[in-house]
């Protein structure tokens, strides 16, 4: 998989907004417009994420499922966020990946914090799980090149058309055979 750079605002149809209640919250604290109208949501990001502090919880608390993907998200935030893990241990396989962009992440236990970076590093990924890979993929759209990640086997299987989705956003992907 292949990755470059986009921005863009987002528009999910058929969602159900309660269902995201806590992660809707985090996202507008992070500066997002939002606009909920009832199966439909409309986000607008800023040009910059502001920081933001999270921590996991059961739901219908911010889910921990979602951990791996606002770390992604806040890698080039303004200022210092930081993200609990309460639900799992052992849940940030994916930093070691992150952190080879050039992304400076401090991982204390359970609680890792991310400082916002200018200029983040394509480089060449290995997913290691489905969370942790859309997270790498979230990464490398922000990164400055091409950044190719390999052992997407976990990503497509946990993700359908995810490559075609992002296109639609304005993403430049490229699933190559083999991978």
């Amino acid at each position: 998989m292949l990755l470059q750079q986009t921005n863009g605002n987002i528009k999910l149809i058929n969602a159900e907004p309660s269902h995201m209640e806590k992660t809707l919250e985090k996202l507008k604290e992070c500066g997002c417009n939002i606009i909920i109208e009832r199966d439909q949501i409309l986000l607008k990001a800023p040009e910059k994420l502001f920081k933001v502090d999270i921590e996991t919880e059961p739901y219908p608390g911010f889910p921990t499922d979602m951990q791996s993907i606002f770390v992604a998200t806040l890698i080039k935030s303004d200022g210092i966020s930081s993200m609990k893990e309460n639900i799992f241990e052992n849940r940030y396989k994916y930093v070691t990946e992150l952190k080879k962009m050039a992304v400076n992440i401090i991982q204390e236990d359970r609680k890792i914090k991310i400082t916002g970076e200018k200029n983040i590093k394509a480089t060449n990924l290995k997913a290691m799980d489905l969370r942790g890979g859309a997270a790498l993929v979230i990464a490398a759209l922000q990164a400055d090149g091409i950044t190719e990640i390999s052992n997407i086997e976990y990503i497509l299987r946990g993700y359908e058309n995810l490559d075609e989705k992002l296109r639609k956003l304005g993403a430049k992907i490229k699933v190559e055979e083999g991978e």
